[in-house]
């Protein structure tokens, strides 16, 4: 919506708050004019329900205003004598337009002096519920927010089961740009698995104060600019949605705007040097290990590494033994012989499975196999574990693609040979030509929305002819440590300053083999209430939060016994 729609769309609700309590504004005393004052008459509302005057702060907040409106209906209702349930109840269910049948068609009378305690334990409840509702949305919406990694595109940093916890206010959290959405869910309501929001009214972009940047290799979340899925792991058509409806990853901005970056041989360069990682940092790179003899999964597992496939023969094969190990196969089935050859992830078929069904299962041993190992792995592994050759893969090979970023023909980047590009940094101008112009074609149309065409190979930017462009925010560069299983900025470009969600600060909760089924999770003991930054190894605070979680509701318990006592 433009300037000038918000400004006809707050005039229209300051009328029709004035048509809808114009007449119970004068029964509880004060100018019916009144009603017609922007802000000052919510006031005055709080003022006649009795309510403290901190809830203008809820009642303007966006999304949070959602949930407190309701409340504002019912309590209006109940200021007039209108005390029922059933008042209540269509005060609620009627969207608010219950205030016109009390200012219109009824004769109430204000009550000043009515009792603002819950008449009944239900009563009580449903306000104790939606009170923790409102400040659940609050934390949620603008302090800190609950998330999962789904894949393993950080590893070893962040593992597939890590619950992490994500401080908003770090960077300055974004407020809603989506004015009506469900409260607390992102972009679909769980079970009715239906859209969450209404893609209409969106609020202007804009950020609460931050306490910090974004330093290079910070781990961040953010919304995904090239979302174009309902849900994770799902393909389907195309579903544009708000920015901040749109589905979010967690990456280490590698490169901060202003930054010149460039990957060869898949090691990343920042302004002509190798970029210094954090210690918590540990890319990792695939590798091709070759021994003539075979390769034992087994003995590679037994010294640690354990990313990696495993294959087995089957020689009995039956329908209810394929159901059963189907949880731990990777890919499809190969088919030799009588056998079934069948790939697993490093921790196999499990015995007790192999026992219960009588599989028979023989783990075949590859010449050749493929590892992701960090650069320290790799060169720990070939003094320790007997292989003919260990190589690191690299793709070496430019050839023109619309694979990789820009994902045009011009460009012969690919996963391992990128750039060199500068990053867009916010006042900076760029000259524009035939052969830049994909770098930055999508920030000038999508992300800073300007009308961008080419006639008579002239570059017109809203109509105007141009050979240079100057952006408007900052723009960053996410890649996942995990370098060659990692979808990031090398397929789909920059994340623009508007898209920055929040920084990663804790571990909550790890759950090993969490994409696995609920029989398979095994708690990662030693990630629990562990920091995702900081120098060091991640070191757990588990015991220290168990120990005040112990002493708070030792300090109740005393509490609740000294109440009774007196």
């Amino acid at each position: 919506m433009t300037f000038s729609q918000w400004l006809l769309f707050i005039v229209i609700c300051q009328v029709y708050l004035f048509v809808k309590l114009w007449k119970l504004y004068k029964k509880a005393g004060f100018s019916p004019w009144l009603a017609l004052v922007p802000f000052y008459n919510t006031i005055i509302l709080l003022r006649i329900i009795k309510r403290p005057r901190w809830w203008i702060i809820l009642l303007y907040t966006p999304v949070i205003n959602l949930l407190m409106l309701p409340v504002v209906w019912v309590e209006t209702a109940r200021s007039f004598g209108r005390n029922s349930f059933l008042d209540s109840f269509l005060a609620w269910a009627s969207i608010g337009f219950y205030g016109f049948y009390l200012n219109y068609a009824t004769e109430v009378s204000y009550h000043p002096n009515r009792s603002l305690r819950a008449k009944t334990s239900f009563g009580q409840f449903i306000g104790s519920t939606i009170f923790a509702v409102v400040i659940a949305t609050l934390v949620h919406t603008y302090f800190m927010q609950p998330y999962i990694i789904p894949t393993g595109s950080l590893e070893r940093s962040l593992l597939v089961g890590d619950f992490l916890l994500v401080s908003k206010f770090h960077y300055g959290a974004r407020t809603p740009q989506t004015a009506v959405s469900f409260p607390m869910v992102h972009d679909t309501i769980p079970l009715l698995r239906v859209r969450s929001y209404l893609k209409k009214p969106q609020l202007p972009y804009a950020r609460l104060p931050k306490i910090q940047d974004i330093k290079r290799n910070d781990i961040v979340v953010f919304s995904w600019p090239a979302d174009t899925v309902r849900q994770f792991f799902k393909k389907e058509a195309r579903v544009d949605k708000p920015i901040d409806k749109k589905s979010n990853y967690v990456k280490r901005c590698v490169a901060l705007p202003g930054d010149t970056l460039s990957i060869v041989d898949g090691i990343i360069h920042i302004n002509g040097k190798v970029s210094k990682m954090p210690n918590r940092a540990k890319p990792i790179y695939a590798y091709t290990a070759y021994n003539s003899k075979g390769i034992s999964s087994r003995k590679l597992i037994e010294l640690g590494y354990k990313d990696l496939i495993r294959k087995y023969s089957i020689s009995n094969l039956t329908e209810a033994m394929y159901i059963a190990i189907q949880p731990h196969l990777v890919g499809s089935y190969q088919k030799e012989g009588p056998n079934y050859i069948f790939r697993t992830k490093a921790s196999g078929i499990p015995i007790k499975l192999v026992r219960s069904q009588r599989i028979q299962a023989k783990e075949l041993l590859d010449r050749q196999k493929t590892l992701f190992l960090t650069l320290k792995e790799a060169e720990a592994l070939t003094k320790t574990f007997s292989l003919d050759s260990l190589k690191r893969s690299i793709n070496s090979t430019r050839s023109p693609n619309e694979q990789f970023f820009p994902n045009n023909v011009r460009y012969n980047w690919n996963i391992d040979q990128f750039g060199p590009l500068l990053l867009p940094k916010k006042g900076v101008t760029v000259a524009l030509t035939g052969k830049s112009l994909p770098l930055y074609k999508k920030i000038i149309q999508d992300y800073e929305h300007n009308t961008l065409t080419i006639l008579d190979d002239e570059i017109h930017i809203n109509g105007i002819v141009t050979t240079s462009y100057t952006f408007k925010q900052d723009y960053y560069w996410m890649m996942g440590d995990n370098r060659h299983r990692s979808e990031d900025s090398r397929y789909w470009g920059f994340v623009p300053q508007d898209h920055i969600v929040g920084k990663p600060v804790f571990i909550w909760m790890s759950i090993d083999g969490f994409m696995d089924g609920l029989r398979n999770w095994r708690f990662r003991w030693d990630r629990v209430f562990t920091t995702v930054g900081g120098p060091g190894e991640p070191v757990s605070y588990r015991w220290y939060f168990a120990g005040f979680i112990a002493l708070w509701q030792g300090l109740v318990w005393f509490r609740k016994r000294n109440a009774k006592k007196s």
